[in-house]
């Protein structure tokens, strides 16, 4: 009785350690695909300063992007912080903003947002990226927006501007 209850015990000591291994793979499946997504670059504070804060790595901008019309936009907060992050979504929505640009409450992420990009990765890769997202250290910091076309942003901008508005007039 007592050799097969320790047989047991090492069994399901085993399955733990295969389940650790096997998230970890997939955590560190879904950091490659962040880093070479660029995410960094709208989602974490002082990165178009020049000196991403990394303490608040994909915690929110702090530049606003300029789309058209629509307004301005800030890169929100993609950690697990659930007042102002990711940690209230389920996996299952951030799955769905990411392939569909859809949020829980219905609204539709912003134009730079390249969701339609990421709605071709395969269904282990957009789950990597969820789990990586989700083993992220919370950040809390709400960012501010967006901003509607008559409203006076409190962050700086970066304007997306059309390319007959870019060129040179003479």
């Amino acid at each position: 009785m007592r050799l097969s209850l320790t047989f047991a015990l090492l069994a399901i000591i085993a399955m733990i350690t295969s389940s650790a291994r096997a998230d970890d793979v997939q955590i560190a499946r879904g950091k490659y695909l962040a880093t070479i997504g660029d995410c960094i670059d709208c989602h974490t504070p002082g990165y178009f300063f020049g000196k991403p804060d990394m303490t608040r790595y994909l915690g929110g901008s702090d530049v606003g992007f300029q789309v058209g019309d629509l307004g301005v936009f800030v890169g929100p907060n993609l950690t697990p912080d659930k007042e102002t992050g990711l940690g209230a979504w389920t996996p299952e929505q951030i799955a769905t903003a990411l392939t569909t640009g859809v949020r829980p409450d219905g609204r539709i992420l912003a134009p730079i947002m390249p969701w339609r990009a990421l709605a071709n990765m395969t269904n282990p890769d957009v789950l990597a990226l969820v789990a990586y997202l989700r083993s992220l250290p919370p950040v809390s910091h709400k960012v501010p927006g967006p901003f509607g076309m008559t409203e006076v942003p409190s962050v700086a901008v970066m304007k997306i501007v059309p390319p007959a508005e870019a060129a040179p007039h003479n």
